[in-house]
């Protein structure tokens, strides 16, 4: 096997293995919103066993700069969900719909202001089913967010496009990598069978006149 066919084998491995292993990734939300635009609060939690059956409700709090406690902000169970005063016509559910296996409880938030600068709390209320019994679990996560007045670009976000430029340069290297390859291997077989052709016809020609040689004596 050549390299160039081990590169490609390895990479439809991967791709299999990554496709095997479920849509959900826990993704970790941004952190920093403009005023006046919107803003998804992230929050994934995915089950470790996709076969189990499970149902999960989701609760969010949030802790104001400055503040000392949390407050509940906004509730989500069995597709109804309910918002704070606070928040009232602001919130937007971004997760998982249709579904009480909730593992994306994500939210948008509208008109983001300054005061909606702090640290906000979700929870996973999730009741997992086996055969025997019923085993429920609490799952956290933390975002804590800051508003600006406008958007700057952070280190992660260079450092993500740089490498989104330096993959697909290297995959159109590898690309033209493996069209020279099969060029050159497609004119060495090329080649080959012209050898082959010329061979042919001229072992074809040499046993005609061996042929006509032989007669010519036989008449004399």
């Amino acid at each position: 096997m050549t390299p160039s066919h081990s590169l490609l084998l390895f990479l439809s491995c991967t791709l299999f293995v990554h496709q095997c292993q479920g849509a959900c990734a826990e993704v970790d939300s941004d952190t920093e919103a403009v005023a006046g635009r919107g803003f998804k609060l992230g929050c994934i939690s995915c089950k470790r066993r996709s076969e189990v059956k499970a149902a999960a409700t989701v609760e969010w709090y949030f802790q104001a700069d400055g503040e000392v406690d949390f407050v509940q902000i906004y509730t989500y169970e069995d597709g109804a969900p309910t918002e704070s005063e606070h928040f009232k016509g602001r919130l937007d559910w971004n997760g998982t719909k249709r579904s009480r296996d909730i593992q994306d409880a994500s939210i948008y938030l509208l008109n983001v202001t300054f005061n909606d600068s702090g640290t906000y709390h979700c929870f996973f209320n999730r009741i997992l089913s086996f055969d025997n019994y019923e085993y429920t679990t609490t799952i956290s996560k933390l975002v804590r967010l800051t508003v600006v007045a406008k958007a700057t670009r952070g280190t992660a976000s260079i450092a993500s496009e740089v490498m989104m430029y330096v993959s697909i340069i290297g995959l159109q290297v590898w690309l033209l990598i493996e069209m020279i390859y099969c060029y050159r291997k497609i004119s060495a077989a090329g080649e080959e069978a012209l050898r082959e052709a010329a061979n042919a016809e001229y072992l074809a020609i040499a046993s005609e006149s061996k042929d006509n040689c032989a007669g010519v004596q036989v008449g004399e």
